[in-house]
Formats: structure tokens, sequence, C-alpha cells
């Protein structure tokens, strides 16, 4: 390939999970840092990241496509790089079907992007889809300023290996960042303007590591540590998986004042026969007797989770079983999904896959149960004095849009500011957000 001028504008577009949220600010972060500047919108960026998602089906295919988009009139491209999950299974695939692609970096090592684009510079191609046990976190620029939210990348990779699932294959072993390199982050997010950060993992409470004392804590005592930041007024966590919802964690909820009381914990499925399937360590009844202790400690929490229908095999009784669940729950909110094969895991070579239609129809009705459930708490939480956090404006002139400590949207009127935590009145209810009275402001 031809020599190019090194790139002066950037734009990070990313796809799928949280995490990769978090992935694509901090590669932002690092182009900044080489002096680059984001494109504004309407403007081609000479550098293009595209941070992908491996988990839907057609992953990959869609990545060709974008890639295809980005092809200007006069039949040239930006620099393209193709980061992420996608980046990390499909490897030097990517470079042989897409001329235009001149680095594949994988989620573990997209701290060597300035490099790879030196390279791509001077007119060479690079793959990089290394998954080193040495973390990436300490080769990345501090970071200097960020919204009243902002997400934190505790812990990485699964071991779980559930049937359905790339995520060990494309994000590695579990692997905890190191106690003291987190609480230094939280703080320095917090400098940056942050009031509410969210823990991430792919199992974030499988975290666990040393503190500053030499004693080994769970995620239930980095929470309590990180609590102890004067300007820190909220923390979340996410996703979790039920065999790591330890005794210490749900005690958290009790205690730890700054941690919300929302918990999201997947459970996929509500007949023990496609969770043994899936390999989910989990039974339906465990899993109850999980959110039981977890509500009898909290009362007011907030529950989430995910569902995948149409799974190999699955029967119209099995999947009656997984509604009735919800019944039982009554979540607060949830993510759903048709089963989608993916490539290389144990699922994809299953007996039973289920007709398209079936899981279609299947899906519309799982929805509908859902958002049941997601207006009925919402609707039960109307009458409720809480504080919201103040993230940005409305669509309306003098609308400010927050999120309530149980994760809802949360619309008001009146003088306040971004990143302000204000008292309010919720007032009215819909399937997606409510209304409130704004009383004051509770912390500036």
């Amino acid at each position: 390939m031809q020599p190019v001028s090194p790139p002066q504008t950037y734009r990070v577009k990313s796809f799928g999970c949280q995490m990769n949220v978090y992935d694509g600010e901090r590669m932002a972060e690092l182009l900044a840092a080489e002096g680059m500047r984001p494109a504004t919108e309407g403007e081609d960026a000479e550098l293009v990241v595209l941070n992908t998602c491996h988990i839907r089906e057609r992953a990959a295919e869609k990545v060709y496509s974008d890639i295809g988009r980005l092809r200007r009139e006069d039949g040239s491209s930006p620099l393209i790089a193709v980061a992420g999950c996608v980046a990390q299974a499909e490897g030097e695939e990517i470079m042989t079907r897409a001329p235009a692609v001149r680095m594949v970096v994988g989620p573990q090592a997209y701290h060597r992007l300035p490099e790879m684009i030196a390279e791509a510079v001077e007119g060479k191609r690079a793959v990089d889809t290394d998954m080193p046990a040495q973390t990436k976190f300490d080769a990345l620029p501090a970071r200097r300023k960020v919204g009243p939210t902002a997400f934190l990348t505790v812990q990485e990779g699964c071991d779980k290996f559930c049937t359905y699932c790339v995520v060990p294959y494309t994000r590695g072993a579990e692997i905890s960042r190191p106690y003291a390199s987190l609480v230094a982050e939280a703080q320095r997010l917090v400098e940056a303007g942050a009031r509410e950060i969210t823990l991430l993992g792919q199992n974030v409470n499988a975290w666990t590591g040393d503190d500053t004392r030499g004693r080994p804590v769970g995620l239930d005592g980095l929470i309590r540590e990180l609590a102890e930041i004067p300007q820190l007024a909220r923390i979340r966590y996410t996703t979790s998986h039920p065999n790591d919802m330890t005794d210490g964690l749900i005690a958290a909820h009790v205690e730890v004042e700054k941690l919300m009381p929302f918990l999201h914990l997947p459970v996929q499925a509500g007949s023990d026969r496609v969770l043994k399937a899936m390999n989910r360590s989990h039974s339906r009844d465990s899993y109850l007797k999980i959110l039981d202790r977890v509500r009898a400690a909290r009362p007011d929490i907030a529950l989430s989770g995910d569902f995948i229908v149409g799974f190999p095999g699955e029967t119209e009784t099995e999947f009656a079983e997984t509604l009735s669940l919800i019944d039982a729950v009554g979540y607060a909110q949830c993510f759903s999904f048709k089963y989608s094969a993916r490539p290389g895991t144990p699922a994809a070579t299953m007996e039973g896959h289920v007709a398209p239609e079936v899981m279609d129809e299947r899906l519309q009705r799982l929805q509908a149960v859902l958002n049941r459930h997601q207006l009925a708490f919402n609707q039960a939480s109307v009458g409720k004095r809480c504080e919201v956090l103040v993230e940005r404006k409305g669509k309306r002139p003098g609308q400010w849009l927050g999120k309530s400590p149980w994760l809802q949207s949360v619309h008001f009127e009146g003088d306040v500011a971004i990143g302000d935590l204000v008292a309010v009145d919720l007032q009215e209810a819909w399937p997606n957000s409510l209304h409130a009275r704004l009383l004051h402001t509770a912390h500036a």
C-alpha cells in the first residue's frame, strides 16, 4: 500500500456492550493524546476505527458493509482500523477480504494503536490480536475530562464457557485489574468530572484483588473503598453472573449508601434443561433464591436480566417456563435476544435449531411480558421522592434528563446544570421514562 499523510482527524464508531463503549472512549483518548482531533458532524475523518462486537448474528458481515460505506466518491478511503471482538475472531481474514483496512487490533491490544497508525502511514498493514497476560491499561493515557457518568473496566474475560457465547475466545480468560490501579483511576475520573461510576466486566462480580494491606477482597471490598472518594456520589456495576453473587456483595447493597439499588443479573432462560444445555452454572430455583436474598437485604432494589429465546432444542413448554420466571421476578428492565449461532461455540453444532419464524414470535411474546413489567415498575415509582443525576438537556426548552437510583430515565424542568444531583418527586410514568417535579439541588 502507498504511504499516506499522518491523520489529523479521527472517528471511533463503537458497537455492542458497555465495555465496548469504554474501550471506544479509551481509544479516542489515545488518538487525542497523539494530537488528533475528533471529526465534526458531517466531516470525513482521516482515520476511522470500527470498534466491533461479535455477540450477534452476522456481526462480521456487518463490519464488511461498514467498511464498504467508508469508500468516498473519488474511490479513496480513510485509514481504517477494525478493533474489538470481530477483529479478535477474524484476524487476518479481515485483511484478506477488505483491502481498504490497514489495521486489525483485538480488544487486548488497542493500546498499540499509535504504533500501528505509524506503520499504516508508511504504507504497511498491521494485525495484533495477541492476548497478553500483562494488562493494557497501564499504557493508556490519563482521562482528563469526562461527563457526570463514567465507565471503569475492572475485569475482563470469562471462564464460564456458556455454550452460546464467544466471549472466552475473543476476550480471553477472566483477569482482574489491580486494586490500587482501579482506585487511582476512579479518583482521576472524579477529578475529571464524574459523579457516578459504573464498574464494568464480562463477569464483574468475579473481580478479586488485594487491598492496600495485602488482604484479599472481592468486588464488595473495592466498592467500599471507592465509596470513600468524597465527590463520587454513585456507584453501579454490570454485568454480573449468578455464580459470583456473594454474601458480601449483597450486604454492600445495604451498607454502602453510594451503591445504587439496581442489579443486572442475567439468567438467560427459565428452563433447567435449557440452562444445563447452555452450561449455565445455576438452575431456575438457585437463581430465584439468589434474588430472594437480594430482595430480603434491599427490598427496593430494581432487578434486570438477559434472556435468549430459541436456544437449540427449546420447546414451547420450556419457553413458557421462561415467561413464568419473568412473572415470578417482576423485572424493572431487561435485554432480550433471539439465539444466534456463533461459529466455534458448542451450541452452533447442537441439534434442534429453532425455526427463525418461531424465534421471532417467541421474542415478541417475551418482550410484551418484559414491557408490561417495566411499565408496572415505573408506575409503582410514582409518588416516590428520590435524587436524579442530571446527565443532559432534554428535547424541550428548559427540560433536563437524568437517571434515578433505579436507573430509570427521568425528565423534569428547572434551573439546574449537568452533573447536579437533584431531589425530585416522580409524578408520571411511561414504559421507558418518568416525569418528575424538581424540588431542589441536593449536591451541586
